[in-house]
């Protein structure tokens, strides 16, 4: 079975109560309509022979009817209720697994393509209870129209059976089809999504270059693709309508022209070929499940999209936690994604700058010191323990991690700061700007434009806030003037707490207040110790001046 079909039939399996009630609601409802051409016909043969019981069987064609109605009301509701629970079931635990695997999820998917499986495609997937139990409820009429024309006259069953069959293989086929296309028609979308944020993204450099023009279009592109795609969908349904359409009519002649036979042989009444010619339709009623197979086979292909995004593996954490330590980082034999650190030891405590030319793998020792990423070889520890051992909670309660570009998250920025703010802050000097804000630390982020450095500032600050042995700063301070900068370079270098800190940076007094240096180039550690032994090195001195010596 193909991982998108069992992700659908997970789906419909932990939909809750909404499949039972779409269930019951579908086989009730068929149920009456089955009822119903019997008690017609009984009606009129009552009526035709005017017998005095003809009332009651009139009385109870309404209550079929009415019972008809009311679970098709039911029905509607139950529909969008089971869609509502299972798409918000699925993004839930989507939202939670590209969470836990981190970084790699952007690495394998595009952004907005993430966002698009995440979005769209679980929708789709939402309304496959819906799409399942409706398609399957079908089966029952048209069993109980088989049974009933069997028990009126056996010879109209054949006639019913062959079309039935006829039915069974449009719609079987026009799954295959459609899913397939539906599955082209998604891809495109997403696509079309992950341009679109692409553009988002540089939006300040496409209005300063004046590009929007040649961008609309460059986002746009897809667009034919998307519409051919489109196209076969709506020749494919329109195929399979006219296919299994014409069934119907032709089924209800056939079983009306052997009926009449049977009439004039005075084998049928007139109300029995009434009821038979009912229960003809009623049994081709499959030939209406093509919106539920379309339906279907738009949810297996966006569930095969979804379940790729499943497929990536989660970042595994242990259960170990950290022993009493002054929070010593140790790289033994590291080697990463083209990067060989060897063997390195940050001591606790201490200030080690990572230095570097671009591409030089600043930021990828960085994220393995903070373990955003693991080593293809080698083991990296702290206070002696293997980070990979570590639980989530002891190793993001150790680490505290900063970016060049943060992303702030939560409610007010004390919330985006995290545990005492106001220290955090007045290290990381975000205080004085965050009490001029209207609510201080209780404004609202949406409320609070700043710029790139103050943003800068409150990444800090939620770093500060967070680790509790070991600081890791990625470039954290490249948007910070001069004076801020090293303000909090000096809190950085006196940190009260004596945590570990590693900061990867291009500026010449970070690696001058430094208590050592890693000196990366082309892959590889090429030097490190204090900076003023390393400065005597013209290559070390040309990683600051932007010069090949």
């Amino acid at each position: 079975m193909l991982a998108g079909d069992r992700l659908v039939i997970g789906t419909v399996r932990r939909c809750g109560p909404w499949p039972a009630v779409l269930a019951v609601t579908a086989v009730v409802g068929a149920i009456a309509e089955l009822a119903v051409p019997y008690l017609v016909g009984r009606t009129v043969d009552a009526l035709v022979s005017r017998q005095p019981g003809g009332t009651p069987w009139l009385a109870l064609c309404a209550c079929a009817v009415a019972a008809v109605m009311l679970c098709e009301s039911l029905g509607v509701w139950a529909r969008g209720a089971s869609g509502a629970y299972a798409a918000a079931t699925l993004r839930s635990g989507l939202l939670r697994h590209l969470l836990g695997t981190g970084p790699a999820a952007t690495r394998r998917f595009p952004e907005g393509e993430l966002v698009t499986r995440a979005g769209l495609n679980a929708e789709e997937v939402g309304r496959a209870p819906d799409t399942v139990t409706s398609a399957l409820a079908l089966l029952v009429p048209t069993a109980g129209a088989l049974v009933a024309l069997t028990l009126i006259a056996p010879v109209l069953t054949l006639t019913l059976g062959a079309g039935i069959v006829v039915i069974l293989l449009v719609l079987r086929a026009f799954l295959r089809t459609t899913t397939v296309i539906a599955g082209g028609y998604q891809e495109v979308q997403g696509e079309i999504a992950a341009r679109l944020v692409d553009a988002m993204d540089g939006a300040r450099t496409i209005a300063a270059a004046g590009t929007a023009g040649q961008e609309a279009r460059r986002v746009l592109a897809p667009l034919p693709r998307l519409r051919a795609h489109g196209m076969e969908l709506w020749r494919a349904n329109a195929s399979a309508a006219v296919q299994s359409g014409l069934v119907v009519p032709l089924l209800e002649v056939a079983v009306l022209i052997a009926g009449g036979f049977m009439l004039a042989a005075g084998d049928l009444t007139i109300g029995e070929l009434y009821a038979a010619a009912r229960y003809a339709v009623l049994g081709a009623s499959l030939s209406t499940a093509l919106g539920y197979i379309g339906g279907l086979a738009r949810a297996r292909a966006a569930a095969a999209r979804v379940a790729e995004v499943l497929d990536l593996t989660p970042v595994p954490h242990g259960t170990r936690g950290l022993p009493p330590g002054p929070g010593t980082v140790e790289f033994r034999g590291v080697t990463v994604n083209g990067l060989t650190v060897g063997d390195l030891t940050l001591p606790g405590g201490s200030v080690t700058a990572v230095v570097g030319r671009s591409g030089a793998g600043k930021s990828l020792l960085a994220a393995l010191t903070g373990r955003l990423t693991d080593p293809e070889r080698g083991t990296v520890l702290l206070d002696g323990v293997p980070l990979a051992e570590l639980s989530r909670q002891e190793l993001r309660t150790a680490i505290g991690y900063a970016f060049e570009r943060p992303v702030l998250v939560g409610e007010t920025i004390g919330d985006t700061i995290g545990a005492t703010p106001e220290e955090a802050a007045g290290a990381a000097c975000a205080d004085t700007f965050i009490r001029r804000l209207p609510l201080g630390y209780d404004t609202p982020l949406t409320e609070a434009p700043m710029s790139g450095g103050e943003r800068q500032r409150i990444g800090l600050a939620r770093a500060f806030a967070q680790g509790e042995r070991l600081l890791v700063l990625d470039d954290a301070t490249s948007s910070l003037d001069t004076v801020t900068e090293r303000q909090v370079g000096r809190a950085l270098t006196t940190d009260p707490q004596g945590r570990t800190r590693l900061i990867a940076a291009h500026r010449l007094t970070t690696a001058a207040h430094a208590d050592q240096v890693v000196w990366l180039e082309d892959g590889r550690v090429r030097g490190r110790g204090p900076h003023h032994e390393l400065w005597r090195d013209p290559a070390y001195r040309a990683v600051f001046q932007g010069a090949t010596p």
